[in-house]
């Protein structure tokens, strides 16, 4: 889930300060040798070298985490009750030679049986710097919590209840929480682990040789494996799913991209010339208003993707060179957003996210949500030029989602630590590697699939989400080879947001997108 943590909506491209940022891969070196280069040693040493590489050492003193712990649970799904094993446990990650450099913690939940059909998927959330629990108790695991919709508070009661939508009925699921996220944690010191962690590339190494290991620690290589990320998680579930199949030897049998972060170089702020941010941007400005107005259908939302390209793009383009364009821009514009035509003018017909998010709810005194516009929280500064406040939905999951996953994991499980569990992490975040904006998920996405013609995968979005917007991966599928098969990449948009399972019905109809999926042969 959650794209770019620091909230600074001010201009259209700087999405990198929202969404679960941006993040080929040259694997040369296999993913476990990442910290190689930091632990090579010269054949002799000062002493006083030596003395202080011990000092160096003796800084991080981390009590041990505890062995893996399993208990045995049940919920109702569909009319029926499903039996299965909890288990919060670690995996470590080492360098090339074999010292211990990281721990990263996982919760899995599996049906007993040794079923070698029965499919195994594996979670990401993004950030950089979220841990897992929001697909887990939000989306698609056995128990969740409420967040993510208009009137969430951060001091909802942290209690879970069954999941009615979770997966567990047609999938073992295995959330997993990268270094720095979580009860995930590093072993070195700060430089080396944002070398060894925190960037795109490193990232992607890892977390591919940690679903490499889970497999074989549980024996479940013979399993059909899926892989799922959300925001940008989004941007690693291509890249790992081709890592796994062409570095790891592991075949995937499908892909889950929640809310992607798909082409970082499509909607920066680099070109100011390219009508693209502009472009995806408006389709869920318009769904916005619709469904305050309850209009949102399919087919108004096809009349304004038809908009975006073909006229918006040459009123866009043509600019001053055509007296009329930008005044049909701000027409068009102003009725589709609902945002007064005054306001549309001042701007030439192009709304930046920051001023949509603020001027739809200028007379309420509120700020709506990059995550999904129509969820909304009182502006604390109504008065300034300039919004000061964090997102809505982002400062209310906060609490209650972390207090929900502690409680489950001391109280229920009984995996014991004193370590503070890292929900979403600032500090990962801002310490981060983005690399260059290109567009690797999609290079990924394309080759892992014309690998293997067995694979599918099923691209999911909110129609309401401004930070990762479902037109996006729109106009990249309209771009894709059918790859001999109708529907191998499936796009669906639901009602909502970033976090549209949040809505029942929105859960239940991306269950039934995935079952299908599932299910095929």
């Amino acid at each position: 889930m959650i794209r770019d943590l620091p909230v600074r909506v001010t201009r259209v491209g700087r999405r990198a300060a929202w969404c679960a940022v941006v993040l080929a891969a040259g694997l040369a070196l296999a993913p476990w040798t990442v910290a190689a280069a930091a632990d090579a040693k010269p054949d002799a040493k000062p002493a006083a070298a030596d003395a202080g590489a011990a000092e160096k050492k003796s800084d991080i003193e981390l009590p041990p985490l505890p062995a893996d712990k399993t208990i045995k649970q049940s919920v109702k799904v569909g009319g029926r009750t499903v039996s299965y094993e909890a288990t919060v446990g670690v995996i470590p990650v080492r360098n090339a030679k074999g010292k211990k450099i990281a721990e990263v913690v996982y919760t899995a939940y599996t049906v007993p049986g040794n079923d070698p059909h029965r499919p195994v998927t594996f979670a990401f959330n993004g950030g950089p710097g979220a841990s897992s629990v929001y697909l887990n108790m939000g989306a698609i695991g056995p128990k969740r919590i409420q967040f993510g919709v208009d009137g969430d508070a951060p001091s909802d009661a942290a209690i879970t209840q069954d999941n009615p939508n979770t997966w567990l009925d047609m999938s073992d699921l295995v959330f997993i929480d990268p270094v720095g996220t979580g009860f995930s944690r590093s072993l070195e010191d700060e430089d080396t682990t944002k070398k060894d962690f925190y960037s795109t590339e490193a990232d992607i190494k890892y977390l591919s040789r940690v679903v490499y290991d889970w497999l074989v620690k549980h024996g479940r290589l013979r399993a059909p494996k899926y892989v799922m990320g959300e925001s940008y998680g989004g941007y690693r579930a291509p890249r790992i799913a081709y890592a796994l199949q062409t570095q790891m030897g592991v075949g995937v049998n499908g892909l889950v991209m929640v809310s992607p972060y798909l082409d970082p170089a499509a909607i920066g702020d680099g070109d100011a010339l390219s009508p693209l941010p502009w472009m995806i941007n408006l389709p869920s400005m318009t769904a916005a208003h619709l469904e305050s107005q309850g209009k949102l259908t399919p087919a108004a939302m096809g009349d304004v993707e038809n908009y975006v390209r073909t006229q918006y793009v040459t009123d866009f383009l043509a600019g001053r060179s055509d007296p009329g364009a930008i005044s049909r821009m701000v027409q068009k514009v102003s009725a589709y957003t609902g945002l007064d035509p005054s306001v549309v003018a001042k701007l030439d017909g192009r709304v930046d996210i920051g001023t949509f998010l603020r001027e739809v709810h200028r007379n309420d005194k509120k700020i709506g949500s990059v995550y999904d516009s129509n969820v909304t929280a009182f502006d604390p500064f109504p008065g300034s030029a300039e919004r000061q406040s964090g997102d809505p939905i982002l400062e209310a999951l906060l609490a209650p989602t972390t207090s929900a996953m502690v409680d489950f994991v001391t109280r229920e499980v009984g995996w014991k630590t004193d370590a503070h569990y890292e929900a979403l992490s600032y500090a990962v975040n801002k310490a981060w590697d983005r690399g260059d904006a290109n567009d690797k998920p999609v290079a990924d996405l394309r080759k892992a699939i014309g690998n293997d013609p067995n694979m599918k995968a099923l691209i999911v979005h909110g129609y309401n989400d401004l930070s990762c917007p479902f037109y996006t991966s729109q106009l990249i599928l309209n771009q894709m080879p059918g790859f001999g098969q109708t529907q191998r990449v499936k796009l669906s948009v639901y009602p909502g947001g970033h976090m549209f399972y949040s809505r029942p019905a929105s859960a239940a109809s991306f269950k039934a997108d995935a079952a299908a999926m599932y299910n095929a042969k």
